[in-house]
């Protein structure tokens, strides 16, 4: 049986979060397209280098990160996620505890596979 766009961006989606976890760059690498744009929770934009540097070195680091309030909407070979997460962890050093929402914008990678083209991160108050 094929999996659905959607259950397959809900398996992306969970491995996405474990890597974050885990700071994980290899399967951040394979997630994450290389042209990526992302919009960080300060509003300042970020290359994939910059998003995977920041798990390498410590700089981002996630303690929890649950989510809730996930949305799927899936346009073809395209799909958007919007899902809240309840983040506890720390930014350059400083605590980055809170409630978060991440948009992210997935698309086929030439090797068949999902991968995050756009994402944005803004801070629920």
């Amino acid at each position: 049986m094929t999996e659905t766009v959607e259950t397959q961006i809900i398996n992306a989606e969970e491995r996405l979060r474990q890597a974050m976890l885990a700071s994980d760059v290899s399967v951040l690498n394979e997630l994450l397209a290389p042209e990526i744009i992302i919009t960080n929770h300060l509003g300042k934009l970020m290359s994939k280098q910059d998003d995977l540097g920041a798990h390498e070195s410590g700089f981002f680091k996630i303690n929890e990160l649950n989510p809730s309030e996930r949305q799927i909407q899936v346009h073809g070979e395209v799909a958007i996620v919007s899902v809240r997460m309840q983040l506890l962890g720390s930014y350059d050093g400083n605590p980055a505890n809170g409630d978060f929402r991440f948009t992210r914008v997935w698309a086929i990678s030439e090797s068949g596979t999902y991968h995050i083209i756009a994402a944005h991160i803004g801070m629920v108050s």
